[in-house]
């Protein structure tokens, strides 16, 4: 599989110059090759490349004044093995690496320790994979996607209450479930064709079986069809564009294709 990916960012800083934390380049990885790709910033100063969490991706350092415009293109193969959830055994905590902990760890806006009595209760018998599988079912049977249900600031526990929600409230529920139910999870920024409306998307990894299984709680998004962008605890770690500053959308395109 492969997808062509353009993006074209423009937003107004009006308070005066301010730093902004880019994060849009797909992640070169194992499973997901870049045959080709270019990042364009207009700014008046150098950018500087970091690294993404946990050595996935990159983040550029942008500093604007005013206009602040970018434009990204990328064609990227995919070539992952996707397997059925609930097919895939339980690993019990004491044996997961050092690295994984803080993905079983409640984190700013997946609040895994207030649901470990709903998941023990509702999901009585399962864990592992056959837990994931109920869990990710759940979450796409229980909420509605609407855009205006949240906002930037709304965590897993507000969304377990309304019942609604965008893809990156959708993931942050299944990551708080996930983390509730033993199994390591995290928050991954994304591109995937058949996105409506088409834009950024967010989706979960959950660590099973010894690997990360992409999973996609809204449905939208086939996981074999999935480009991984950054991973992290949360939408703290992978907002594709972190402003130190006030700044206000002019125009945001995210447009992805099938090659």
């Amino acid at each position: 599989m492969r997808l062509n990916i353009e993006v074209e960012l423009d937003y107004w800083l009006g308070n005066g110059p301010a730093d902004v934390l880019l994060q849009v380049e797909v992640a070169a990885m194992a499973d997901q090759r870049l045959e080709h790709e270019a990042l364009t910033v207009w700014s008046d100063t150098p950018i500087a490349a970091v690294a993404g969490e946990d050595g996935i991706g990159q983040r550029c350092w942008i500093r604007g004044n005013g206009q602040v415009r970018a434009s990204y293109r990328a064609t990227v193969a995919i070539g992952r093995t996707t397997v059925a959830l609930d097919t895939l055994p339980a690993t019990p905590v004491r044996l997961l690496g050092g690295a994984l902990v803080p993905y079983l760890l409640p984190s700013r806006y997946c609040q895994s320790d207030r649901f470990e009595g709903f998941v023990r209760r509702e999901f009585a018998g399962l864990e592992g994979g056959a837990l994931a599988a109920a869990l990710s079912d759940w979450v796409r049977g229980s909420l509605d996607y609407r855009w205006n249900a949240s906002s930037g600031t709304t965590t897993a526990l507000d969304t377990f209450a309304s019942r609604a929600g965008v893809c990156r409230d959708y993931a942050h529920l299944l990551v708080a479930l996930a983390r509730a139910g033993e199994i390591p999870a995290r928050c991954v920024s994304a591109y995937a064709p058949g996105v409506d409306p088409p834009d950024f998307h967010a989706v979960a990894e959950l660590w099973l079986d010894g690997g990360w299984r992409l999973v996609d709680p809204t449905g939208m998004a086939d996981p074999a069809e999935i480009a991984r962008v950054s991973v992290g605890r949360d939408a703290t770690d992978i907002a594709f564009m972190t402003i130190f500053g006030v700044a206000q959308m002019v125009n945001q395109l995210v447009v992805v294709t099938r090659a």
